[in-house]
């Protein structure tokens, strides 16, 4: 059993550097074509867009890491004799 809590432990790890790193890479480009000297509105509005998503994307991404948590604490318990 205690290959099974750290076998999702290390899922839950993964995926949340992974989803924390997707994130911050999201929202340098979103800020760097929103901020960009370039007169191009279009281009702007996708950095404006990319930041927006970035914001909901660290919502979620708080949700989620909650979420595997939680999971990883109730296995966690099951699993004590």
């Amino acid at each position: 059993m205690a290959d099974l809590i750290d076998f999702i432990q290390d899922i839950t790890n993964r995926v949340t550097v992974l989803a924390w790193a997707l994130f911050l890479l999201t929202w340098s480009i979103g800020w760097t074509l929103r901020g960009a000297p370039i007169p191009l509105s279009r281009l702007k509005r996708a950095g404006n867009s990319l930041v927006e998503d970035s914001i909901w994307a660290a919502f979620w991404l708080a949700i989620g890491s909650t979420v595997f948590s939680f999971v990883t604490y109730i296995i966690g318990l099951i699993s004590v004799p």
